[in-house]
């Protein structure tokens, strides 16, 4: 099957926003450039050096991704050469492989022609992931606030979220399989209907736009922050400094070690570098949401 390169994008994301554990996304203004041209054999370059010890054939995520689709479908993949262009930080906790999946996704029904509806696509990069929420975001674009039980998926989606964002990115990558290992196998009942209610009015204030409220109930998870914020430097002082700032609400950035803080659209650089300056260990990422979620196109990036 003879094809035409194509280009796609794809959206970093943040998920959890704190209590939204495993089921909020939010995609953000940073972006993986995938060019996919015909070759022999699969072939995937990063232009970024600190990508350069990523598989680089056919057990690259993106590959393994576009694989798994052509397999579901019984349909052969022709290969390719990938050129990766990505502001996305790897080990982040900014869905650099949630991307990395969207992307073979996207790839895979370009080369096979399948044209699969988003809803197929985001069912089967929630089924890779294990959970919707970075997925749903690099997919969609905007805020996603969602279920999955294995069998059912449900998905609210929120195209336009007006905030600003700063992310503070550490020095050093967090696997997520270990921030995993430090949560709890159970929660007391009373813990868990605590965490869900703040999660709900969480939910409910980001439909609605209340980033007020929302922020409010960022800071009451009980899932998952309280657990892993010690393997952060400065957590505590930060989230102090980030209400004395007047940001909306800050939390851990998916499974870490990044941080998320949701701030007044506009004020995102003035704060961004008050932080620099009082946390040097982080770099400081001014950025915003992504309204657009993943997008092809013919031209080379």
């Amino acid at each position: 099957m003879s094809w035409k390169e194509f280009s796609v994008t794809v959206p970093a994301s943040t998920a959890n926003l704190g209590p939204g554990f495993d089921s909020i996304g939010l995609a953000l203004d940073l972006h993986m450039f995938v060019h996919a041209s015909p070759a022999a054999d699969w072939l995937v370059e990063y232009k970024n050096p600190g990508y350069q010890h990523i598989a680089s054939g056919g057990d690259n995520l993106i590959v393994v991704a576009a694989q798994a689709v052509a397999d579901k479908y019984g349909r052969p993949l022709p290969s390719a050469k990938l050129m990766v262009d990505t502001e996305i930080p790897l080990g982040r906790g900014l869905g650099s492989s949630a991307s990395a999946i969207a992307a073979g996704i996207e790839i895979a029904d370009r080369l096979i022609g399948l044209k699969l509806p988003m809803k197929e696509k985001l069912r089967i990069g929630t089924e890779m992931e294990g959970h919707p929420d970075n997925i749903s975001a690099s997919l969609l674009g905007g805020l996603t606030i969602s279920y999955f039980d294995e069998e059912e998926l449900e998905i609210v989606h929120v195209p336009e979220v007006e905030i600003g964002v700063v992310i503070l990115v550490p020095p050093t990558e967090f696997l997520t399989t270990e921030s995993r290992n430090l949560l709890p196998e159970n929660l007391a009942h009373k813990t868990a209907i605590r965490g869900s209610a703040a999660g709900n009015v969480m939910s409910a204030a980001l439909v609605r736009g209340d980033w007020e409220t929302a922020g409010r109930m960022m800071q009451k998870d009980v899932f998952h922050e309280p657990y892993r914020k010690n393997r952060f430097s400065d957590f505590d002082a930060i989230q102090q400094s980030c209400v004395e700032l007047g940001a909306f609400g800050s939390a851990i950035s998916g499974a870490g070690p990044s941080l998320f803080i949701a701030v007044e659209k506009g004020r995102e650089q003035e704060i961004a570098a008050q932080l620099a300056e009082k946390f040097p260990l982080y770099e400081c990422l001014a950025t915003r949401p992504s309204s657009t979620g993943i997008k092809i196109g013919e031209t080379v990036v």
